[in-house]
């Protein structure tokens, strides 16, 4: 039946291409403060929100000391490379065969309100989701299970948890999944490795979003 099933989407890394925008913004801010940090420590991190990215790369004291600042910087400096993000390639036609097959949409990112109302405009997807979650909407973002629980309270509030699959590509949106009480489904686009994505507890991991869309149907089947 229409509306039994839910499908959670990130955003960051999954449907649209910005890990590496995103990893190279945080690299630019923390140089500017004087914190030298390798790209690869940086990227490794990618997924969770600034709220956690900051304190757990460089504690949480200097945290305290400069985080909010490192955080205004890195949306400044991120904002410069927007123009360069793009969609992967069948990310917008997912969206519209989850919906035509009857699945509530969702999508939950820890990224800003701003930039995922743009990442919208880039898919072509306005009126798709039935919600749209950011990290302006939640107090702690991935991996804690925060803005996958509000989406699904927002999209499906009747479904059990069970009824809902969640779809990233970093470790910790699986992670947000397991404590959300959501099935973690991986892809392979924000540059995690098959295995490591099995091991945070993905069910099942995909090379591209065009083979996510050709078995998502087999991955919880309606009702």
């Amino acid at each position: 039946m229409p509306g039994e099933r839910l499908a959670i989407f990130d955003v960051d890394g999954t449907l649209v291409d910005s890990t590496y925008h995103h990893a190279l913004a945080w690299h630019r801010a923390f140089s500017e403060r004087g914190i030298v940090l390798p790209m690869w420590r940086i990227h490794r991190e990618i997924g969770k929100g600034g709220d956690r990215l900051v304190p757990d790369l460089i504690g949480e004291e200097q945290d305290r000391r400069c985080g909010e600042e490192l955080r205004k910087r890195q949306h400044d400096l991120y904002a410069e490379l927007l123009p360069e993000i793009r969609p992967f390639a069948g990310a917008q036609e997912l969206l519209v065969a989850c919906k035509a097959d009857g699945w509530r949409i969702a999508l939950a990112s820890s990224g800003r309100a701003d930039e995922v109302r743009h990442y919208l405009e880039l898919l072509d997807a306005d009126g798709l989701p039935d919600a749209v979650v950011s990290s302006a909407d939640v107090e702690t973002t991935k991996p804690a299970p925060d803005v996958l629980a509000l989406a699904r309270e927002q999209a499906a509030p009747e479904l059990d948890p069970g009824a809902a699959l969640m779809v990233g590509d970093a470790t910790w949106d699986c992670e947000a999944a397991r404590n959300a009480g959501v099935t973690p489904v991986a892809v392979r686009c924000g540059g995690f490795g098959r295995e490591e994505l099995e091991a945070a507890g993905a069910v099942a991991v995909f090379e591209t979003l065009t083979e996510l869309r050709l078995a998502i149907g087999r991955l919880l089947p309606a009702g």
